[in-house]
């Protein structure tokens, strides 16, 4: 039996048996995927067969349905592949490798949640809704990507790390209430960070230093200063002065004008309670 037929083979297996513990638990395909962060269509296609589950589906299935580890021995493998793409663009793979290792790491984000701070199915939300579509295996890749850059808040030693966050982020219910409510608690435990300041810019100012647009401030692990600017499709190192100075010093105003950290965090956690 070739490879493919035994990986099909395998899905529809385990399609069946996903469908034999979501029936006894009483749920349809589109409770399911809501409960463990997949869409109903994704959950069909896993009970048909025609595709296999990908990401943290399984365990999060064999959780939610109480399959005490059957869901997970049943899972196929997945076949061996002989060449791994790179789920970062060319075009940021550069300053995620900067990034990585950087002393400091400054940005201003004024339309969604930084990478750094989404939660996985935040980050899936973000994914599934690109255009143009990317398939099941690219969401994945590029969310265990985004997950594996985060490791930088918890790096050692440990780095500088600020946002100025526009209001507008935290109040688009990206990915539907139950993530975006997820996605504040999370934000409110990195915002409790000693190494971390986040600022909320007060949405009652009628301008700030930094409505050109979002941007990242880096210093790299040999004190290099770096500017990062990201837009459709592309992005570009500032690493000249006077443009460089001018970056560095429109952030300083910025977090100037913006709420405290302190006052920020209480309004984080009040945004989450309330929704």
């Amino acid at each position: 039996m070739h490879s493919s037929d035994q990986a099909e083979t395998g899905a529809e297996t385990f399609g069946l048996l996903l469908r034999h513990f979501r029936e006894r638990a009483g749920l349809s395909q589109e409770q399911l995927g809501k409960r463990i962060g997949y869409s109903k269509s994704q959950v069909a296609m896993v009970e048909r067969g025609a595709r296999p589950p990908k990401g943290v589906f399984v365990q999060r299935a064999d959780e939610e349905l109480g399959a005490q580890g059957a869901l997970i021995v049943a899972a196929p493998k997945p076949p061996k592949q002989t060449k791994q793409r790179n789920p970062l663009p060319g075009w940021f793979t550069p300053f995620a490798d900067e990034e990585e290792k950087a002393w400091a790491r400054h940005s201003y984000e004024n339309h969604v949640m930084p990478g750094l701070l989404q939660t996985e199915a935040y980050a899936r939300a973000v994914f599934t809704s690109r255009y143009p579509t990317y398939d099941d295996d690219e969401i994945e890749a590029k969310v265990a990507a985004r997950l594996e850059r985060q490791k930088l808040l918890s790096r050692r030693p440990l780095p500088d790390i600020s946002f100025v966050l526009e209001m507008v982020v935290l109040t688009r219910p990206i990915g539907g209430r139950r993530v975006m409510k997820a996605q504040l608690h999370h934000l409110a435990e990195v915002a409790r960070l000693r190494h971390v300041r986040i600022q909320l810019m007060d949405p009652d100012r009628e301008d700030h230093a930094a409505l050109d647009g979002p941007f990242v401030l880096l210093e790299t692990d040999k004190r290099q200063q770096l500017a990062y600017i990201e837009g459709q499709g592309g992005s570009f190192f500032v690493t000249e002065h006077p443009q460089l100075g001018n970056l560095f010093g429109k952030y300083g105003v910025t977090r100037a004008q913006a709420y405290t950290p302190e006052r920020t965090l209480e309004k984080i956690e009040k945004m989450a309670e309330e929704l």
